[in-house]
């Protein structure tokens, strides 16, 4: 299977010289999703932990209610890119002829190919209560995530989504050159590994888009923290499912847009100032 990372031969302009070098880059390769022999979508991703991105996905499509669905997964190297062959009971089969994605999706597109606009914005599963976190939990889960990011730090260039539970602390993370990809990828890891998200925390390294927040709400997390802003779209989709939106988290502290009760924050609350900057 290829390498997720490139050396990739360089030149470097810098302070009035040049000079060669090499940096390693992220791999960028096509990834076709098909079942029963027919092509569903293909995505621009990295190649590693296919597997796990094939159930990720078909969950969040709802083409599958379980990872127990796909009856065979096999991980297929063509010459331009990697076919992920999936097959599944006929009956399944038959009702993804009629919503079948048409065309490809690059690698910042979480939703490319759907044919309408209601499809794209579609209401996200509804979350359990789950637990409740407390503010040191959260920061705690966010400070430990880059460290275990290791494709990003040789490349400086991958997303990364991740799982967190009080009690066993990351327990799956996945990376992408695409944010949604990398969740999908979680996705699998969790639905394999037959692990209950009513507990835990996603964490995700990048902005939070209506998808995202899709995603979430298939994996049945009751809470998800970004390091990065979500779309207003996102918000009021997240309020809808019941979820916990946490963003801009740094090391300071994080904002919480959405179902602050399922955090046990401090008993007075501030209110923030805004400055408005035409």
């Amino acid at each position: 299977m290829r390498d997720p990372v490139y050396n990739a031969e360089r030149k470097v302009w810098r302070d009035g010289n040049l000079s060669n070098g090499v940096r390693l880059i992220p791999e960028e390769t096509a990834l076709a999703l098909t079942y029963n022999g027919g092509t569903y979508a293909v995505m621009m991703g990295t190649p590693e932990d296919l597997s796990d991105f094939a159930i990720g996905f078909s969950l969040s499509e709802g083409i599958v209610q379980s990872a127990d669905e796909i009856e065979t997964l096999e991980i297929v190297e063509l010459d331009d890119g990697i076919e992920l062959r999936m097959w599944l009971a006929p009956a399944k089969a038959q009702s993804i002829g009629e919503r079948r994605r048409h065309i490809a999706g690059p690698t910042g597109c979480g939703i490319c190919g759907v044919e309408s606009i209601a499809e794209a914005v579609r209401p996200a599963a509804i979350v359990p209560d789950g637990r409740a976190f407390s503010p040191h939990e959260i920061m705690k889960a966010m400070a430990v995530l880059t460290p275990l990011q290791e494709i990003n730090h040789q490349t400086h260039a991958v997303h990364a989504a991740a799982f967190w539970t009080p009690g066993r602390g990351i327990i799956a993370l996945r990376e992408d050159v695409g944010r949604h990809n990398a969740l999908d990828k979680l996705a699998g890891a969790l639905a394999r590994d037959k692990v209950a998200a009513g507990d835990g925390v996603v964490l995700l390294t990048s902005r939070v888009s209506v998808e995202m927040v899709q995603k979430t709400a298939a994996i049945g997390a009751p809470l998800m923290v970004a390091v990065s802003a979500p779309t207003a779209l996102a918000v009021r989709i997240a309020d809808a499912a019941g979820i916990t939106l946490a963003a801009i988290a740094r090391s300071d502290g994080f904002e919480i847009f959405t179902h602050p009760e399922r955090i046990a924050a401090p008993i007075e609350v501030k209110e923030a100032a805004y400055v408005v900057v035409a």
